[in-house]
C-alpha cells in the first residue's frame, strides 16, 4: 500500500525569488523532484541555470550597501521579528521537511524552532560587533581594527538537512553585513525557498537574501562568479575539492564544512544503556545522513559482547516507517541509487570480515516502494576496511574492539576525518584525557549532539572542513579584519 505523498499545495511554488521577485521557473534543466518514502514525484521543478546566478548576484550586490550600512539595533530588531515568526510558525515547515528528503514529523518543529535560535542568538550581536585599539610603538600613532563584511557570500547547502544548514549560515553572515545568494539543493528544494519566503514577509530588504533552487550547474556558476566574495559550502569531501578547484580562478576564500566518520568510544565503566541509546542515535538522526553523526562505534573489549546485545536491544524498538506518522523515528535514505550504494558497502563489509548483528536488507511490505533500510549494525568491522574508513551516509553503524585507551584513541584519530567523535565514560580524568587526543573538531562525553547549539563552534579538522560555523568563531566566520594606522604629529599636538 506504501505511504501517502505530503500535502503538495502547502509545497513551496517559487524555486527563485531574485530580490522580491518570485519566479516559477529558472533557466536550467528540468528536474522530477521524488519523495523517497513512496518514490513518487512531488513537483517538476525547473533549476536556475548561470544566467538565473548572474541576476541573484546583482540582486544581492545592490542591497549590499544599505544593508551593511543598516544600524545594528534595526538589523537586530528584524532579526528577533524573524524569529519570533520562525517559532510561531514552524509547523507550516513540516510538508517541506517530511517531502524534500523524507524527514521525519517528530523532528519537524523542532527545526522551525532551531531556525528561531540562531536568528535570536546571531541577532543579538548585531549591535556588538566592535573594533579594537592596538598599542603603537617607535612612532606616535593611534591604531584600531574594524571588522568589516565581505560583501556577498555564497552559500550552498547540502540536501540532508537544508533548513538546518541554511540558517547556521544565513544568519551570522548577515549578522556581520554580508548579503546572501543561497542555493537551495535540487534534491530536497523546499524547506529553504519557504525560509526565504517568511525573511521577505518578515521586512529582510529585497535582495538581502536571494535564493535559486539548482544543480551543479548553478553552483559552479557560484564558485566561480567574481561577484561573489565568499563560498560558504556543506556537503561532502569530494565536491569540496570540485569548489576549490573553481573558487581558485576568482582567489575567493571558501569556508567548509564536510562529512565525518564519528568515532563512539565506549569505555568499560560507561553506563552501557546510556552508550547504546546515544550510539543508536548515530544511525536513526537524519535517517542515518547526518555529516556528524557517530557511526563508527570503537567498544573495550571487557563489555564489548554486552554492549552489542544492548545496542541489537535498542535497534529493536526503532519504528521505521512513513515520515507524516508522529510515532515514526526514522525514514528513508535520499533516492533508490544511495540505498543501492549503502547495500552495497554493507555486504562488501561483510565480505571483509564484518559480522551483521541486525538490518542490512531493504525493507518491502508498506515500505516497498520507498527508500527504507533497518538500522544496520556491523560488528567486528576492522578499521582499515571501507565501511569503517568511508562515510556510508545511512542508517549504518560498525563496531570494532578495543583493549585500552591508547588504542582507542589511535582507533578514532585513525581516519582522514576529524568532524565529530563521542566518549561514554564514568572517568573524569579519562574524559578530560581522551577528549584532549582526539582530532574532532565537537567532542561529547555522554552524549549525542547536544553541543550543536547555536552558540557553539560547529565545524572539523582534516577532511572534515576549516572554519566555524556557531559562536563568537562562527559570526567572526564572515567578518575580515581591517587595521587602520593613524599617525600624530606629536609638535603640533595633535
Amino acid at each position: 500500500m506504501g505511504f501517502q505523498t505530503p500535502d503538495i499545495a502547502a509545497l513551496p511554488r517559487h524555486p527563485i525569488i531574485i530580490g522580491d521577485a518570485r519566479e516559477e521557473a529558472g533557466n536550467g534543466e528540468t528536474i522530477a523532484h521524488v519523495y523517497p518514502a513512496n518514490g513518487q514525484v512531488t513537483r517538476e521543478l525547473r533549476m536556475a541555470s548561470a544566467g538565473d546566478v548572474d541576476r541573484a548576484v546583482a540582486a544581492a550586490r545592490k542591497a549590499l550597501p544599505a544593508w551593511r550600512a543598516l544600524p545594528g539595533d534595526k538589523r537586530r530588531n528584524l532579526f528577533m521579528k524573524l524569529a519570533d515568526m520562525l517559532e510561531a510558525r514552524s509547523a507550516e515547515f513540516a510538508p517541506s521537511l517530511i517531502a524534500e528528503n523524507g524527514g521525519i514529523a517528530m523532528a519537524a518543529p523542532f527545526m522551525g524552532y532551531d531556525a528561531a535560535q540562531k536568528f535570536r542568538y546571531f541577532g543579538g550581536w548585531a549591535d556588538k560587533i566592535h573594533g579594537r585599539t592596538v598599542p603603537m610603538w617607535g612612532a606616535p600613532a593611534h591604531d584600531y581594527v574594524s571588522y568589516v563584511p565581505y560583501g556577498v557570500v555564497g552559500v550552498i547547502v547540502p540536501w540532508n538537512g537544508p533548513l538546518f544548514a541554511a540558517t547556521m549560515v544565513i544568519a551570522p553572515a548577515l549578522t556581520a553585513g554580508n548579503t546572501i545568494v543561497l542555493k537551495s539543493p535540487d534534491l530536497a528544494p523546499y524547506s529553504a525557498l519557504m525560509l526565504v519566503e517568511m525573511m521577505l514577509e518578515a521586512g529582510f530588504p529585497p535582495g538581502v537574501v536571494n535564493v535559486i533552487a539548482g544543480a551543479a550547474e548553478a553552483g559552479e556558476a557560484m564558485v566561480a562568479h567574481p561577484g561573489i566574495d565568499k563560498i560558504q559550502f556543506i556537503g561532502s569531501d569530494r565536491t569540496a575539492r570540485t569548489v576549490l578547484a573553481n573558487a581558485a580562478q576568482t582567489l575567493k576564500p571558501v569556508g567548509l564544512e564536510l562529512g565525518g566518520k564519528s568515532a563512539v568510544i565506549v569505555f568499560d565503566d560507561a553506563d552501557l544503556g546510556q552508550a547504546a541509546q546515544k550510539g543508536i542515535t548515530g544511525a536513526v538522526s537524519a535517517n542515518g545522513q547526518g555529516c556528524v553523526n557517530g557511526t563508527r562505534l570503537l567498544v573495550q573489549r571487557g563489555i564489548y559482547d554486552a554492549y552489542l546485545g544492548a545496542l541489537q536491544a535498542v535497534a529493536s524498538h526503532i519504528k521505521v516507517g512513513d515520515p507524516s506518522d508522529p510515532a515514526t523515528m526514522m525514514g528513508p535514505v535520499i533516492t533508490e541509487a544511495a540505498l543501492n550504494r549503502i547495500a552495497g558497502m554493507v555486504e562488501r563489509g561483510v565480505e571483509q570480515g564484518g559480522r551483521l548483528v541486525c538490518g542490512g536488507a531493504r525493507m518491502d511490505g508498506d515500505h516497498a516502494d520507498g527508500f527504507f533500510l533497518p538500522v544496520t549494525v556491523l560488528a567486528d568491522v576492522g578499521n582499515d576496511s571501507e565501511i569503517a574508513r568511508h562515510e556510508v551516509f545511512g542508517p549504518v553503524l560498525v563496531v570494532t574492539p578495543f583493549d585500552d585507551e591508547d588504542e582507542a584513541i589511535a582507533l578514532a584519530n585513525g581516519s582522514d576525518y576529524g568532524l565529530g567523535a563521542y566518549v561514554h565514560t564514568q572517568s573524569l580524568r579519562r574524559a578530560h584525557h581522551v577528549t584532549s587526543q582526539l582530532d574532532a573538531g565537537m567532542i561529547h562525553v555522554n552524549g549525542s549532539g547536544e553541543a550543536m547549539q547555536p552558540n557553539c563552534p560547529f565545524g572539523g579538522f582534516k577532511h572534515s572542513g576549516h572554519g566555524r560555523l556557531g559562536g563568537e568563531e562562527g559570526l567572526h566566520a564572515f567578518l575580515q579584519p581591517k587595521n587602520i594606522w593613524m599617525g600624530l604629529n606629536a609638535s603640533e599636538g595633535q
